[in-house]
């Protein structure tokens, strides 16, 4: 088989265990998390974590060398199936997790990935324009 064969076979491969993985968690979420529980969860992360443990994850995720951080973005514009965008439970919790990421986090080759990330899995604005 010739290089470019087994690259696409491999490529291919991945994808289809990526896509049945999320599919998966979708429907775990979709059936098992109850609203009131997701919700519970979303208003303690909102109030309850402190803003020094939020700025040791942002500061977590930039020490993450810039190659990997953009290969995570690609990855998760190119793989991750529609059934996770069309979710609600599933991108409400994306997007609870999601809008603490700094814009300056990301790579400036990964912008426009990030973009469609944020666009599909519907993630607003970080929270405070400023790190506490």
């Amino acid at each position: 088989m010739s290089p470019e064969r087994e690259e696409h076979k491999r490529k291919s491969i991945a994808k289809s265990l990526i896509e049945k993985w999320f599919s998966a968690l979708v429907r775990l979420v979709d059936r098992y998390a109850p609203d009131r529980l997701l919700l519970f969860a979303l208003n303690f992360l909102d109030r309850r974590v402190p803003n020094r443990l939020i700025t040791l994850a942002i500061k977590a995720v930039e020490r993450v060398p810039r190659r990997l951080r953009s290969k995570a973005i690609s990855v998760a514009d190119e793989y991750v199936p529609d059934a996770v965008s069309n979710s609600r439970k599933t991108c409400t919790v994306i997007a609870a997790v999601g809008k603490y990421i700094p814009d300056e986090a990301i790579p400036p080759e990964s912008a426009e990935a990030w973009d469609n990330v944020k666009a599909r899995l519907h993630i607003p604005k970080l929270v405070s324009g400023k790190k506490k």
